[in-house]
């Protein structure tokens, strides 16, 4: 199905910055994968991202029509709290839902959005919310708090299980632990180990910086020395820088090239399995 996670990076002036990564495979009962879909989502004008688990073809249309609308000022504008636009998304993915016909299962629809104020003095609030839909109790809404220290603030899909152990009982008693990248490692090795085979495919990564001015992001990703974004992997000869990379220690790295940037941070996985 989905092994998706967010997470946030604090420091003393509090949130830096916000993360969603996601797996890319998408799977049928009659165990047909495909490998490739987009399961994130960020606004290229505002600070908001978006990722979802459970079922597919519902949020993957629904999300690319909201950013789609963010993205041309249609349904936000800068003066708005987050407060104020996550009620926006989540009422326009009640309203889209109730025409779509009754064609779901038992499958629930998990929503992950991000938000970042727009405009600020000093220090920016982020927020994180959960959207739910099941069968038994209709649409919900919750509101994550950001932890104190660096650290993942929800993680989804049939892949949870596998991740959540992995992060308890290894990466959080390793020398990276309580960091930001320390979340990220654990999602790579857990995606390269992962038992569960409805979770597969490369990792697919957005966020939001604290920085001034700055709209969400799409990451591309160095993964078993290829280069994906959004699922996708990028063809040759294309323009690679630009975009802003990471590979799979979470480390700034050249597009071109496939190496960490001469003057990135190095952040090497210590205990990845393989």
């Amino acid at each position: 199905m989905t092994l998706l996670a967010s997470w946030a990076a604090i420091d003393t002036h509090g949130t830096s910055s916000a993360y969603i990564v996601s797996d890319s495979r998408i799977s049928w009962g009659n165990k047909k994968n495909f490998d490739f879909g987009k399961k994130v989502f960020a606004s290229k004008k505002y600070p908001e991202i978006f990722g979802y688990a459970g079922d597919v073809l519902f949020p993957s249309i629904v999300l690319s029509q909201i950013v789609d609308m963010i993205d041309t000022d249609v349904l936000f504008n800068e003066s708005m709290k987050c407060s104020e636009k996550n009620k926006i998304v989540y009422e326009k993915l009640q309203y889209s839902f109730s025409k779509y016909p009754d064609v779901y299962g038992d499958n629930p629809i998990q929503i992950i959005h991000i938000s970042r104020d727009t405009i600020f003095d000093k220090y920016p609030v982020f927020h994180h919310y959960l959207l739910t839909w099941n069968r038994k109790y209709g649409w919900s809404k919750e509101e994550k708090v950001f932890p104190t220290k660096s650290g993942i603030l929800n993680v989804l899909g049939s892949g949870k299980e596998e991740f959540n152990k992995n992060y308890n009982e290894r990466y959080q008693h390793c020398r990276n632990k309580s960091t930001s990248r320390n979340v990220f490692h654990c999602f790579i090795d857990t995606l390269y180990n992962i038992q569960d085979t409805m979770c597969g495919g490369p990792p697919q990564l957005v966020g939001i910086y604290r920085k001034p001015n700055t709209a969400a992001q799409n990451y591309g990703i160095v993964y078993n020395q290829k280069r994906f974004l959004l699922g996708m992997e990028v063809p040759k000869e294309s323009m690679y820088n630009k975009v802003e990379w990471r590979n799979e220690n979470f480390e700034l790295c050249d597009g071109v090239l496939k190496k960490k940037l001469q003057n990135a941070s190095s952040q090497k996985n210590l205990i990845r399995r393989n």
